[in-house]
């Protein structure tokens, strides 16, 4: 079994974190800009500025690099390839996507549709991301 090439994990997820953060922007900057205007307009708050937009675009790559670190710490045991990246990223979507949306919506502080959305788009968005992600990755 061989050691954590840290370097091409990095590589791998900061690749990934591009995939991400890619979708995300389409999505949110245009497919889904008038929904969240007219949420934080229900809500009386001020749109999200470019401080939170760091945020989100820093989490997105630390979601990469932690896909691609669990796709390194697995493939010795289930393989390496596009099997085992899929199955990382569907992995990294449940506990990155589905999960907190899960929680945002029994808050009700956003409508369900707006919530449902972004965790669909991201049901194919990790598992892509992912699989870019270790196609870069290599042990030696």
């Amino acid at each position: 079994m061989g050691k954590i090439n840290w370097g091409r994990v990095f590589l791998g997820g900061l690749l990934a974190g591009v995939v991400l953060n890619l979708f995300e922007f389409v999505l949110h900057s245009f497919v889904l800009q008038e929904d969240w205007q007219a949420a934080f307009a229900a809500l009386g708050k001020p749109e999200p500025g470019s401080g939170a937009i760091v945020i989100f675009v820093v989490t997105l790559f630390a979601v990469g690099i932690l896909a691609i670190w669990l796709y390194a710490g697995l493939r010795p045991r289930y393989g390496p390839g596009p099997g085992t990246a899929i199955c990382v990223g569907f992995l990294v979507w449940a506990l990155a996507y589905l999960m907190p949306t899960l929680g945002n919506i029994a808050l009700g502080i956003f409508p369900t549709g707006l919530m449902l959305i972004p965790t669909a788009v991201g049901l194919v968005e990790v598992p892509l991301a992912t699989l870019a992600g270790a196609w870069t990755y290599k042990e030696d």
